[in-house]
């Protein structure tokens, strides 16, 4: 027709590694157009032949409609010289000068995978690298892009003929799906003793066997290694604690399905969505019976995930209802992912090791969420959302954001894109950090983001400032400081597309502030260019500084000398008598304004228990005992230096009193919970008051508490405030590399304009 064109249409966002080409095919032939697509490193590039009204209304379609997986983020349309075209094919990919194209996270197995994986006639039958283009590998093996095989670690699997015409067709669910492969020319499992010798027979029934046997067993999965066992299994469990060194913290469930999760906890609707969202990701579940799997976790919920590759559908089978599947790794180091590093590691601790030889390139924790207000709720970002961007409210163009020190993470900026990376670990040590900066690199590359500033945390400690001021350093960078409670602000701003200044309750462990103490029970209000601290909590002395985080009757002694209140029974009386001289003395005695510590104080006099074997038990714990109290104690606001301070003496020595009359501990803890709520609701009334200000943003880790965040919302919203938590980025230290872009960009808009 006289009227036919050829247009140029460059499409922009997740649209490589989730069929996003079969579906423009079928689309197009739909609209009876023809044309050409493939991938660049920019996205997808499509020419489309045709009346400029059919290619709009095919264009709008793409729109209201992308495929499942997809995420659409730009289509711009150019009209060309080009002659027309009389057919559709997908083309070669092509590398251009530039990368833009964004990565798809990894997608837990399909339904129709499942199906196929489990009929005895199929010809993928219990094969353990099913998958299609709606499911499986993305990110963890992606080397570089354009997303093609070759860029991958299938590229040392060459398809088979059958694979091959799966690839090519058009009509079939496998179209130019990357990782399609079959037991005869993909990846293969094998299963090793605890020596490290090959077994004979069946990999994964070889597995089954240990596991049934009380064994436990290591598995290669999508991101990483696990160490497995029977978590129905009180010795085994209790056997891999011993030897995984991880006396208390609790495990992580992978259950069968979904009623296999219901047996256990209370499974609700937008939880039952979560499990089963193509992500995958462990969902933090109230247990049916607060006395259920003790041995897995002491508290009163459980981090369950369903299977999420065909290799651990197949290991669960029939028969098998729930596996501890927990990370494996030493102490503070990255999740291993290497079968070599495996053997070498985890000598001693895994009776076996199920396996395969397909590399994983980037290794990715199991990402963790909990259901607030029926919506998901970040704990740890990670596998099956790492590295989809997220839009920024303004643009940050070519930062990078190092994050903080505990549960670290980094992020990166290109336009309005913000690439959070999967979560890191703590740096507090070599392995860590070299995987750290391997992953910084690799974003680098991935995403085509050559920085122009870095953004870093104030602590002078923290080894992600220490990189970010070497790397700054040796390549003539600007380098930015964003406050650590300012940077979590920021996050949740950033997090919720606000712009405008903001009330922000900060609570969290420890960060450094800008007099060099320690904060952590903060309310800012700001913006991204900066901050007031407007109120905070009356400062505790953290006996022996770091030890205090561990050894919790240290800040229990504090807050009993601040109060001259006697010794609550089961205190150890020889213990607190010392730390009674040591702050008396006042040598290493940091201050910090903390809520961490508080609850670590308030829990150690509440239940005379006086240490803990990670940071933040003793929340968790006081959240698990806590009953649902109508009213808080008494809330105090002293002024000191022009800043408004809770002044919490009288609450702590009313807490004591009820103690000694014998009041039940739950109901003190739930007491404490709500005074800290109408804490914060009385400061905010306040910078209300002063600024005029409406909206509050609420972050840091005390926030992951479930029975606190519910009252502080909806005390806030009593008092007509806009309420906002985090909803795409973690609301503990994890989340904070994202203020810290906003917080660089601000502060290099304002270095531009002074120039």
């Amino acid at each position: 027709m006289a009227t036919d064109l050829t247009y140029k249409i460059e499409i922009r966002g997740i649209v490589q590694g989730v069929g996003f080409r079969p579906f423009l095919h079928m689309l197009v032939s739909a609209y009876g157009l023809c044309g050409r697509v493939r991938n660049t490193s920019d996205g997808v590039e499509l020419y489309l032949t045709g009346d400029r009204e059919r290619v709009d209304v095919l264009l709008a379609a793409l729109r209201e409609n992308p495929p499942p997986l997809a995420r659409i983020e730009s289509v711009a349309l150019t009209q060309t010289d080009l002659p027309p075209f009389t057919d559709f094919r997908i083309e070669e990919s092509r590398t251009l000068s530039h990368r833009h194209a964004l990565i798809s996270p990894d997608v837990g197995i399909c339904a129709d995978c499942v199906r196929e994986l489990l009929d005895p006639n199929d010809r993928r039958y219990r094969y353990p690298f099913i998958n299609c283009t709606h499911c499986g590998p993305r990110f963890t093996i992606i080397r570089d892009v354009p997303y093609d095989r070759a860029n991958t670690t299938m590229a040392d699997f060459p398809m088979c003929e059958a694979c091959a015409k799966e690839y090519g067709d058009i009509t079939n669910r496998r179209y130019h799906a990357q990782p399609d492969c079959c037991a005869a020319c993909g990846p293969q499992t094998f299963f090793l003793d605890a020596a490290g010798a090959r077994t004979e027979g069946d990999a994964i029934e070889n597995a089954r066997t240990y596991l049934k046997a009380g064994r436990i067993v290591a598995v290669k999965g999508l991101g990483g290694i696990h160490l497995a066992c029977d978590a129905y299994d009180e010795a085994a469990v209790k056997t891999l604690r011993a030897r995984k060194q991880r006396d208390e913290r609790p495990f992580a469930l992978m259950c069968r399905d979904l009623n296999a999760a219901r047996a256990l906890c209370t499974v609700s609707d937008a939880a039952a969505a979560l499990l089963k969202n193509p992500a995958r990701p462990i969902v933090l579940l109230p247990k049916r019976d607060p006395f259920l799997l003790p041995y897995c976790s002491e508290n009163d919920d459980l981090g369950v995930m369903l299977p999420y590759t065909p290799l651990h559908v197949l290991l669960m089978g029939t028969d098998t209802d729930a596996l501890v599947m927990t990370s494996a790794n030493l102490s503070d180091r990255p999740i291993l992912y290497k079968n070599e590093d495996a053997l070498a590691a985890l000598a001693g601790v895994a009776d076996g090791f199920l396996l395969h030889d397909r590399d994983i390139h980037v290794c990715c924790d199991d990402s963790l969420l909990s259901v607030v207000a029926g919506k998901p709720y970040f704990i740890r970002r990670s596998r099956g959302y790492a590295p989809a961007p997220v839009t920024l409210p303004a643009g940050a163009d070519g930062l990078l954001a190092c994050g903080a020190e505990q549960k670290a993470s980094f992020a990166l900026s290109r336009g309005a894109d913000a690439f959070l990376s999967q979560h890191i670990g703590d740096l507090k040590n070599f392995e860590t950090l070299e995987h750290y900066t391997r992953q910084i690199a690799h974003f680098e590359r991935l995403f085509d983001i050559v920085p122009q500033g870095l953004v870093c945390d104030l602590h002078p400690d923290y080894l992600s400032t220490a990189f970010a001021r070497e790397r700054a350093s040796a390549a003539g960078l600007p380098l930015y400081y964003a406050q650590h409670h300012h940077a979590h602000m920021a996050s949740c701003m950033a997090d919720n597309g606000l712009t405008t200044p903001c009330i922000g309750v900060i609570w969290d462990g420890a960060g450094y502030g800008t007099d060099g103490t320690i904060w952590g029970g903060e309310i800012l209000f700001g913006d991204y260019a900066g901050f007031t601290r407007a109120g905070s909590i009356r400062p505790i002395p953290l006996a022996g500084g770091d030890r205090a985080v561990k050894e919790i009757y240290r800040v229990g002694a504090a807050l009993l000398k601040d109060i001259q209140a006697p010794l609550p029974d089961g205190c150890d009386a020889d213990k607190y008598a010392a730390m009674d001289s040591v702050l008396k003395a006042g040598v290493n005695c940091p201050r910090a304004s903390s809520i961490g510590r508080l609850f670590d104080g308030v829990y150690a006099l509440l239940t005379g228990r006086e240490t803990v074997s990670y940071e933040g038990q003793a929340a968790v714990l006081l959240e698990t005992m806590a009953r649902e109290a109508d009213e808080g104690y008494p809330v105090c606001i002293a002024e000191e230096n022009g800043l408004r301070l809770f002044d919490t003496r009288p609450m702590l020595a009313e807490m004591l009193k009820q103690k000694r009359a014998g009041a039940a501990a739950g109901l003190i803890a739930g007491r404490f919970i709500r005074t800290l709520a109408d804490m914060a609701v009385e400061l905010c009334v306040r910078v209300r008051a002063d600024t005029g200000c409406k909206d509050v943003v609420l972050s840091g880790g005390v926030f992951l508490n479930r029975k606190l965040l519910p009252q502080v919302i909806a005390g806030l919203a009593k008092k007509g405030f806009a309420v906002y938590h985090h909803q795409r980025a973690s609301t503990n230290d994890e989340g904070i590399a994202l203020g810290q872009l906003m917080i660089g960009a601000a502060q290099r808009d304002k270095d531009g304009k002074r120039q």
